[in-house]
């Protein structure tokens, strides 16, 4: 979705479950509006929060004019066969789309183009590479061929119908999936404590919530360094972002179960 919209709006990191929110890209032409809707991945669910992740893939699943289905070429089928057991009856184009083609020879990705056809014979089977750009600008095109005509949602100029807030949290937490090993990305969620903005900088405190203790310590390490780190990394991203200058507090909290508790998941936004 980043490569299409055109700005990085969903975090990137190698670990798996990444994404926990639905975010909307928003793309505007001269005649057309075209809304991505990034979702988690497909789970399933041992957490509350797993619950309300796969709720949102469900809302996006039905309310969408087509279905673009990410793979990559290391993905097994059969972890979400019932998910893919729906989109062999969905109604609207599926489009599925073969990203890191660049990671094995062209005979594999053939071989995947012909298995995903046969699975799926009524999708549009189409191998890329975001990382390169390879076939992205014909994945736009056919996109734009398969949307259907309807009004206009979103203003001209929107990129995404969420808050700069909700952006700023992502970002550290991408630092955090990309610095730390182990149980410790999946146990922290980030809340933006406060967010103030003047002419010439950003002022804004972050509070990282950790399951137990022993994670809060392995957070900040020793000397305080590993957060610090984490925070410079992030607070230059954020900069980017923004295009100001960036004061960034970063406090860590246990906040234990909150992955289970439906008060604490509503109130981080879940």
């Amino acid at each position: 979705m980043n490569e299409l919209v055109g700005e990085k709006l969903s975090i990137i990191t190698s670990k798996a479950q990444t994404t926990r929110h639905r975010i909307m890209g928003i793309v505007n032409g001269d005649n057309f509006q075209m809304i991505f809707s990034d979702t988690p991945g497909i789970v399933k669910p041992v957490y509350r929060l797993h619950e309300s992740m796969m709720k949102s893939v469900r809302t996006a699943f039905s309310d969408a004019d087509i279905v673009l289905y990410v793979s990559d070429v290391v993905e097994t089928r059969d972890k979400n066969e019932q998910f893919l057991h729906k989109l062999q009856k969905i109604k609207v184009p599926v489009i599925v789309v073969i990203n890191k083609t660049d990671l094995v020879p062209q005979q594999n990705v053939i071989q995947l183009e012909n298995e995903w056809k046969q699975l799926l014979p009524s999708a549009t089977v189409l191998p890329v590479s975001a990382r390169y750009k390879s076939n992205t600008k014909l994945l736009f095109d056919i996109l734009l061929e398969k949307l259907p005509e309807g009004p206009e949602y979103y203003p001209a100029d929107s990129l995404t119908d969420r808050p700069e807030r909700f952006f700023v949290s992502e970002i550290i937490r991408e630092k955090i999936f990309r610095n730390y090993k182990k149980e410790v990305p999946y146990s922290c969620e980030v809340v933006i404590d406060s967010f103030k903005e003047s002419e010439d900088i950003v002022r804004i405190n972050a509070i990282i919530n950790v399951l137990r203790d022993t994670q809060k310590g392995i957070l900040i390490g020793h000397k305080g360094e590993s957060l610090k780190k984490t925070g410079t990394q992030a607070r230059l991203d954020i900069e980017k972002f923004l295009g100001k200058r960036v004061y960034l507090g970063l406090q860590v909290k246990v906040e234990s179960d909150w992955r289970n508790n439906d008060r604490t998941l509503k109130r981080f936004g879940y």
